[in-house]
C-alpha cells in the first residue's frame, strides 16, 4: 500500500473542519446582515448592499496553500507542518456596496462591531499601492474559533468585475493557463478598474447635484 501524500493528509482534514467551516459561514453571515440592517434599510433605489458567502472547495484550499509554500510545493519530510487551519479565508462573506459612499459606511459599521473590530487587516490595494481597491479582514468568529474566516467590503462594480477576471485570467480553461498573465492585460485590468473608480466619482457628484436626491 502506498504511503500517504501530503495532498492526501490535506484533503482529510479538510473534510474533517468542513462542518466547523460551514458553521462559521453561517455565523459570519448572520452577524454582517445583522450589523448591516439599519444601513441595508435606507437605501435609496439605485444604491445597493449585496452579502454573499462561500467556503473554499477542497482543490482551492489545497491550491491556497501550496502557493505559500518555497517553489509552491509541498515537502513531503515535512508533511506534519502543513494545516489548512493556517488559512485565513477557508470561509469568508463578501459584501458588495454601490455607490462607494455606501462602501465606506459598510466598512465602517462592521469595523465598529464586536466580532470584527480586532480583525486583522489586509486590504486589497493597486498595483502601485497607492490605492486601496477592497477592504479586507480576517479574524475568528466569537463561538467558534476554528478554521479562522475571512470578511471582504468591496465596491460593488469592481467586485463584478473581478469575478469575470478571476474566472478568465487568474483561473482560466487549461490552454490558456499562463497566458493571459502578460504586461499588456495587468495593464487593461489596470484601466478598467480606473475607469471604474472614474465611473462611480463622476456619478455620486450628479448625484449630490441633483436636488430631488436630497
Amino acid at each position: 500500500m502506498s504511503e500517504r501524500t501530503v495532498d492526501d493528509r490535506l484533503r482529510e482534514e479538510y473534510f474533517a473542519l468542513l462542518p466547523d467551516a460551514r458553521r462559521v459561514r453561517e455565523e459570519l453571515e448572520a452577524e454582517v446582515r445583522h450589523c448591516l440592517l439599519p444601513l441595508s434599510s435606507a437605501l435609496d433605489r439605485y444604491e445597493k448592499i449585496e452579502i454573499t458567502s462561500r467556503i473554499k472547495d477542497c482543490e482551492s484550499a489545497l491550491g491556497a496553500l501550496r502557493r505559500r509554500q518555497e517553489g509552491a510545493t509541498f515537502d513531503p519530510d515535512q508533511a506534519e507542518s502543513y494545516s489548512l487551519k493556517s488559512l485565513n479565508d477557508l470561509a469568508g462573506v463578501r459584501v458588495l456596496a454601490f455607490p462607494r459612499s455606501r462602501w465606506y459606511e459598510a466598512n465602517d459599521a462592521l469595523r465598529r462591531h464586536e466580532t470584527f473590530a480586532s480583525w486583522a487587516s489586509d486590504p486589497v490595494r493597486s498595483d502601485d499601492r497607492s490605492t486601496e481597491l477592497a477592504f479586507k479582514y480576517h479574524g475568528v468568529c466569537s463561538r467558534n474559533v476554528k478554521p479562522r474566516a475571512e470578511l471582504q467590503i468591496v465596491p460593488m462594480l469592481i467586485g463584478l468585475f473581478w469575478e469575470v477576471e478571476h474566472s478568465a485570467i487568474y483561473k482560466p480553461s487549461p490552454h490558456l493557463k499562463g497566458a493571459l498573465a502578460t504586461q499588456e492585460m495587468r495593464q487593461r485590468t489596470n484601466d478598467v478598474l480606473q475607469a471604474i473608480e472614474s465611473f462611480e466619482a463622476e456619478f455620486e457628484r450628479l448625484v449630490r447635484r441633483d436636488p430631488r436626491t436630497s
